[in-house]
Formats: C-alpha cells, structure tokens, sequence
C-alpha cells in the first residue's frame, strides 16, 4: 500500500440522517466595519468553497451544524459576496453578515460544507479526518496503538497515537508513516524512528 498525503478537512456532525458536514473554515474575527470577517481555512480547496457567489452552511463555536430555520433541513447559509488572500487565510464578505456588530456575532464560528460537495480524495490521499480511529503498526506487523487525533503543528500534520504506554504525537511524513491502508483502517510507522520508545 501506497503511503498517503492528507488533505486537510475535518468531519462535522450531521443534521438529519441524510446529509453530513465538513468543516472548511472557522470566523475569527471581524474586518472593518462593513461586515466583512477573517476566515481561518481548514479545507485545501479554498478557491473553490470561498469562491464568490458559492454558499457555506453555518456551524456553532463546537463544530456542529446550527440549529435549521422552521421549515428547513439545513443549517442557516451564507453566501459568499467577496474573498481577498490575507495572511493565511481569508477576508470574506458574507450576504448575511452587514456589519462590523454582526460580524462580531459570527466569531469563533465553524463553516460547513456537505461532504458530498466536496472532491473525493485521489487514490493516494487520505481525508485528515479519517485518519482518527485508524490502528497503528510497525513495519513487523506489532500492534502500537490507535490515532485519537491530529494537529496542524508548525512543523506540519501531526498524529497523536494512544500506546500501552500513553500517548505519542507521529509526525505524519513519509520519513515515519510507510503506508496507509484506508480500507484496513491501518497505517504501518517506522518504529526504530524512536517515538515509540
């Protein structure tokens, strides 16, 4: 098995049974005082999802989709008016959003896209979030642990593995992860890198 590349996107909660979110984006904080807002970007494909005329769902600061409004199955949307580049992530201009008072409203709130908007991963990426829950093993096929989550380090994705022995954070890198088997929910590390001594 081929190792993968992680393409960033984190799973939300579903609203009904028939459709789940992903999260691409978190409010930060306002921008000026017509509305626009900061936008961290946790997606890889912001120019598609943040591009003008596009829509977004609203989630809550937990991640989860908003509540629906009576009468609807989805969480609130936004639709997006503009998008300027600004440090790493985004200035956006809402439809919902016309001021600097509501704009402060919105902060710290996750933005959400249904999964099946999204383009499917090639056949050697892996999405971030399915990476949680996936068994680890070295190169001898000994058991070392299971990923309980992932952090956006620095130095890059990052894995946190829970061993016998407590957790371990796994750079996600070629150098230690050798493969990954997205059907087996396996991932096989070089264990003489020393992390899992």
């Amino acid at each position: 098995m081929p190792w993968y590349s992680a393409r960033i996107l984190l799973e939300a909660a579903t609203v009904d049974s028939t459709t789940s979110y992903a999260i691409v984006g978190r409010i930060r904080k306002p921008q000026g005082i017509r509305g626009q807002v900061t936008v961290e970007l946790l997606t890889d494909e912001p120019d598609a999802i943040f591009a003008p005329g596009r829509r977004v769902f609203a989630g809550t600061p937990d991640g989860d989709p908003a509540k629906p409004a009576p009468g609807s199955h989805e969480p609130p949307a936004l639709h997006v008016e503009s998008v300027q580049p600004f440090k790493d992530g985004l200035i956006v201009k809402f439809d919902v959003i016309d001021d600097r008072t509501m704009a402060e409203r919105w902060r710290l709130r996750y933005l959400l896209v249904p999964m099946g908007e999204l383009t499917p991963p090639g056949d050697d990426e892996v999405f971030v979030h399915e990476l949680v829950g996936m068994q680890v093993q070295s190169r001898q096929g000994t058991a070392l642990g299971v990923v309980t989550g992932t952090y956006e380090l620095p130095q890059g994705l990052t894995l946190e593995v829970r061993t016998s022995h407590g957790d371990v954070l796994v750079p996600y890198r070629p150098s230690v992860i050798d493969e990954v088997d997205v059907r087996a929910r396996m991932l096989t590390v070089d264990a003489d890198s020393g992390l899992f001594d």
